[in-house]
């Protein structure tokens, strides 16, 4: 039909758009919400359910599913509550920090767009195209806040793209293929204590935390990956499916920007050591390979029943390392330490309808920050997920789904102190963060 024709033509150019206005604003660091059919449900049963075409972010083998020509769009409004409770920070010399000490949230909401297109080629071949945001982080203390050394504004963005082919060579089997080519953008900013700094190199008339200059990093990178997956049906109703997303390396690059401070410390101590000047910087970031197992199964024709496990491998998050181009300026370093963790979903549905659908699901997402070395840039923690949703179905053409969860986040702290790798001159930081995040998608799915 012409205005179907019209509004096929016309998504692939609104996702391209979303995905250059809206993802450098993304809240979180690996972004699950790419389907509102699986949020309803806790993304239990996202690895083999293949209902629509936004399954084939989980598993590119859930493409063998999708028939005809397909397009949906994907938004998400992400609403993240992280609250500095109680803050306080003390320089190496053992001087107080002045400066804020709450924030009533460090994370603002945002909105996080995904497209996905679906082309049955014949039979047995299936093509699709991902427009995703699968990672996104931004975090922003105030300017004058006790732990302005470690962090003020943190920001991460990534934008993939996934060309996939699947293969269903039989009807209980279909086996898919996807590429990941991936374009991220940082950008770091945190003050500079030069009065601490001048202090202990002897510099005249510097005090410690109260001469403040500010550094700002900004880098980009492309890189590339792949996914795979497979879902089985052992019999009509039943699948299990497997999927897996590589990691991406990149080797962001960019600039370093210094301000300095107005009383003279950091002019003097450039002067003497050839530091704190504007300079071109690298940084390496991975984001991680991931391995996910899910069922769904059919109890009869109104109830299904689905649960999945998924594997991340944050393990390579070892350390936030910058590189200066200025020989005099030495590596800027981070510790990390994240390990792999584990995210596990239950989930029902239920068809009350031939035309409406409804969704639960529940889900425990481990956190990989570990106490000891947990930031003010990420002061994330364990998470229960409770989650509801539905989609209904008013035409054979056009189906509306809705999904919604609040998370539970466990409450955070940050104990950092200046013996722990690059923390001499950041100070020592206690905080406390109470934490919680409501995720509202909706997604519209058109079939020609």
């Amino acid at each position: 039909m012409p205005h179907r024709q019209s509004i096929l033509t016309l998504l692939p150019v609104l996702g391209l758009a979303l995905l250059a206005a809206e993802p450098v604003r993304a809240a979180g660091f690996a972004l699950k919400e790419q389907s509102a059919t699986a949020l309803g449900n806790a993304f239990a049963g996202a690895t083999a359910a293949a209902e629509d075409p936004s399954f084939i972010f989980f598993n590119p083998a859930a493409l063998g599913y999708q028939d005809g020509v397909r397009a949906q769009l994907v938004i998400s409004r992400i609403m993240p509550g992280s609250r500095l409770e109680n803050a306080r920070a003390t320089t190496v010399t053992g001087a107080a920090i002045g400066g804020r000490t709450t924030k009533g949230d460090i994370a603002e909401d945002e909105t996080v767009p995904a497209f996905y297109l679906t082309y049955a080629l014949d039979e047995v071949w299936r093509f699709g195209l991902a427009l995703t945001v699968p990672f996104g982080l931004e975090t922003r203390y105030p300017d004058d806040w006790v732990g302005r050394y470690h962090a003020i504004g943190s920001r991460l963005m990534t934008a993939n793209i996934a060309p996939t082919l699947a293969l269903r060579p039989l009807p209980w089997l279909s086996l898919g293929f996807g590429a990941q080519i991936q374009y991220v953008e940082a950008k770091l900013t945190n003050a500079v204590d030069f009065g601490t700094i001048g202090a202990v190199s002897g510099i005249p008339g510097a005090v410690p935390g109260t001469q403040d200059g500010r550094s700002r990093l900004e880098g980009n990178d492309w890189g590339y990956g792949f996914t795979l997956g497979a879902i089985v049906e052992p019999w009509t109703g039943t699948r299990l499916g497997l999927g897996y997303r590589s990691k991406v390396e990149h080797n962001l690059k960019g600039e370093v920007d210094f301000t300095l401070d107005s009383a003279g410390i950091g002019a003097a101590l450039s002067a003497a050591t050839g530091r704190f000047v504007d300079t071109g910087a690298s940084a390496r970031l991975t984001t991680p390979q991931s391995i996910s197992f899910g069922v769904y199964h059919e109890i009869d024709d109104r109830w299904a029943v689905m649960a999945d496990a998924m594997f991340t491998d944050w393990g390579e998050f070892d350390e936030l390392r910058i590189k200066f181009d200025n020989p005099s300026e030495a590596d800027n370093v981070t510790e990390e330490k994240w390990e792999g963790s584990w995210f596990y979903a239950a989930g029902v549905t239920y068809r009350a309808r031939e035309d409406l659908v409804f969704r639960f699901g529940v889900a425990y997402d481990q956190t990989p920050i570990r106490t000891r070395y947990r930031t003010p840039r990420i002061p994330g923690n364990d998470r229960l997920w409770l989650a509801a949703g539905l989609s209904w179905t008013p035409s054979s053409w056009f189906d509306l789904s809705v999904g919604y969860t609040h998370i539970f986040v466990d409450d955070s702290e940050v104990r950092l102190d200046t013996a722990g790798v690059g923390n001499t001159f950041r100070a020592e930081l206690d905080a406390s963060y109470d934490n919680g995040i409501d995720i509202l998608t909706v997604s519209a799915n058109l079939r020609f």
